[in-house]
């Protein structure tokens, strides 16, 4: 379950070694989990998406009072540099927003509103179907901050560890109407009669890139409806998606197998997605 973080990280400004102390206990977001995330793909060095995460980002800091980097391009070419500088092309990177100064408890500080830290990993080899717990009451989904990617993750984390120490590869949270909201680190899909299906932002979940990406830019019927677990379970495929797995079948949930051995709508999927990707970083470079 762990990743290894490469050795040079970016922390506002500058790219230093990841054994350097920069964070400091005065700043506050870094106990009390005050800022937001997004973990992007680096495919050939490339950020992908990056706009996307960037939008993402700024909403969610304006919910949580988070003062966002002035310059979004100032920032993808950092992360850039960071990745070139790392020597990995083909990578996971996380993005932190951290909030500095503020609320309870503030000591001395970086003498910024907010610190921008970023790391790059490598990437784990996506598996060729996933298994999925169960997890009630997962998700609040009427909660204002429901759908918001902050640092303060540790119950995402905690289910999914659950879940893997009990077999799965990550569980599926339910929202406190019984609807499917997301998993801990995906979302969702069920395709049924050639419609390819998601749950609505007001069931819940994160607005992931990846399924972003899916709604509104490939040639495919991607809709949102608001879906139980007995439309998963009826479902003539389900997989799941995140930026640094792409799209993964499910073949189980909790103790029931889903019967499914082809998936031949996720596949297509996948591959239109590639190809939007492809496309992506072709611009990107020739930009």
């Amino acid at each position: 379950m762990g990743n290894v973080v490469h050795d040079l990280v970016l922390y506002n400004d500058r790219i230093v070694s990841s054994g350097e102390a920069v964070l400091r206990p005065g700043q506050v977001g870094l106990f009390t989990g005050w800022g937001v995330f997004t973990t992007l793909r680096i495919y050939q060095g490339i950020p992908f998406a990056f706009e996307k995460h960037w939008e993402r980002l700024r909403r969610d800091a304006a919910l949580l009072n988070v003062e966002m980097p002035p310059s979004r391009d100032d920032l993808r070419a950092q992360l850039i540099d960071l990745a070139g500088c790392n020597r990995c092309p083909e990578a996971k990177m996380r993005l932190n927003v951290m909030r500095s100064q503020g609320g309870m408890y503030e000591g001395p500080g970086s003498g910024r509103p907010t610190d921008v830290i970023a790391f790059t990993a490598d990437l784990a080899e996506a598996p060729a179907t996933v298994a999925l717990d169960l997890q009630e009451n997962g998700r609040h989904a009427a909660s204002p901050f429901a759908g918001t990617k902050t640092l303060s993750w540790v119950q995402n984390v905690t289910l999914f560890e659950n879940a893997h120490q009990a077999g799965f590869t990550d569980a599926i949270l339910l929202n406190e109407r019984g609807e499917v909201s997301e998993c801990t680190s995906a979302n969702i899909f069920a395709v049924k009669d050639g419609v390819t299906l998601t749950p609505p932002l007001s069931s819940g979940p994160l607005p992931g890139v990846t399924r972003r990406v899916m709604l509104e830019e490939l040639n495919e019927a991607v809709e949102e409806r608001v879906l139980f677990l007995e439309d998963l379970h009826a479902a003539d495929e389900v997989f799941i998606t995140s930026s640094t797995r792409e799209l993964v079948p499910v073949r189980r949930i909790a103790d029931r197998p889903l019967g499914v051995r082809e998936w031949p709508v996720m596949r297509s999927l996948r591959t239109l997605l590639r190809d939007y990707v492809a496309e992506y970083i072709a611009a990107a470079k020739s930009g």
